[in-house]
């Protein structure tokens, strides 16, 4: 018998050129492979439709967005009402397989009662109200830090939605605390997915240090700034690589010789310059999650320099530099730059990595939705 399953994303899940998608493209990979019939249905707000996905899921659904003034003003979070649709609901209703929502953001369905009768699953990709919290710490414009501060009061009243659905698929071991202790023992911990096939040979030497992240969001435009201003006055390479030009990004670097902006347009493009790197920084300030990115440069990259709230408890501490402040970051930066990278860091990296395996989570998802 086939299992098939529907999945609701937030965003089209490829190119997966930023952490959010990393995990659903690389779950719908995952569960493919074990013979998951998945139907998949995405948001589209500028990525395009991809052909990609033809390749794991059976059929692919393509949704706009509401309008931000249709959705800023009600009760419902911003996120959750700018994903309402009933022609999402309608085509979920087509039959009775099991539902796997991509976040809060895709649960408006639920929240309208509209699908009776079904096992209804979530993948939490944070603690969205603690996320949002940090964001609006992270922003420097008053109206964005506004809209972030309504937003996570938003989430943390609509998170009890948890109580309607069947599981709960915690992405990292901090947040699998949370949900059990809010909401049982129902929740369970399923590693990130990410792109575990090596597709770099990486030479002991690189020549540039490197940031990627989505300059969409104010946290990893407030790592990118900080990070120019670690590296501004020295004589390394810096390159900023995102899939969105941030203005204030772009205007720093703009004034300093030693640092340069990648634009990220197809999938190559991340991996051509992980495996170019010498050292990649991996700055953050929230401890939220697992990050997405961290996982991905470990297993294509060389050497990592992160600070705390990047690494604590995700069990790859051992696989990071670690520093805090820009006297750290110059001094870790000094240190591996005359070093090269060796065969046996990547031995220490393939055993700890075992623990994030892509297939073993499948399987783990499979036996959570299909066990009756």
């Amino acid at each position: 018998m086939i299992n098939k399953l529907h999945i609701v994303s937030f965003d089209v899940p490829f190119p997966t050129n930023y952490g959010g998608v990393i995990d659903v493209f690389y779950k719908l990979k995952a569960l493919h492979k074990q013979g998951v019939e998945i139907y998949l249905h995405v948001f589209e707000y500028g990525r395009g439709e991809q052909k990609e996905l033809l390749n794991y899921c059976k059929e692919v659904f393509y949704y706009p967005r509401n309008s931000f003034i249709k959705s800023f003003f009600s009760t419902a979070p911003f996120i959750v009402k700018s994903r309402g649709n009933d022609l999402l609901i309608s085509n979920l209703n087509k039959d009775t397989y099991p539902v796997l929502f991509e976040g809060l953001h895709t649960t408006l369905p639920i929240l309208k009662d509209s699908l009776k009768g079904r096992k209804i699953y979530l993948r939490a990709h944070n603690v969205e109200h603690h996320f949002y919290k940090g964001l609006e710490q992270s922003e420097s414009n008053i109206f964005k830090r506004f809209f972030f501060r309504k937003e996570s009061k938003k989430l943390k009243r609509y998170e009890k939605i948890l109580k309607k659905i069947d599981g709960v698929f915690s992405i990292s071991p901090i947040e699998q605390i949370y949900f059990n202790e809010k909401y049982g023992n129902k929740c369970f911990y399923i590693p990130a997915f990410y792109d575990a096939t090596k597709h770099t040979t990486l030479k002991p030497k690189g020549n540039f240090i490197l940031y990627h992240g989505h300059l969409l969001v104010s946290e990893n435009v407030k790592a990118a700034l900080f990070l120019i201003d670690i590296y501004k006055d020295s004589k390394y390479k810096l390159v900023i690589a995102s899939s969105y030009k941030n203005a204030k990004v772009i205007t720093e670097i703009s004034k300093h010789k030693n640092i340069t902006f990648d634009t990220l347009k197809e999938q190559d493009d991340l991996h051509r310059l992980l495996e170019s790197a010498h050292i990649n920084v991996l700055p953050t300030f929230q401890n939220t999650g697992i990050k997405l990115k961290l996982l991905n440069t470990l297993r294509q990259g060389k050497f990592v320099i992160a600070n705390d709230p990047m690494i604590l408890e995700t069990g790859l501490e051992t696989l990071c530099e670690k520093a805090n402040s820009k006297a750290e970051f110059l001094s870790k930066t000094a240190k591996l730059l005359n070093q090269s990278f060796e065969a046996s860091f990547e031995e220490e990296r393939e055993k700890l990595l075992e623990n994030f395996d892509p297939n073993t989570s499948a399987k783990k998802i499979i036996k959570l939705i299909f066990k009756n």
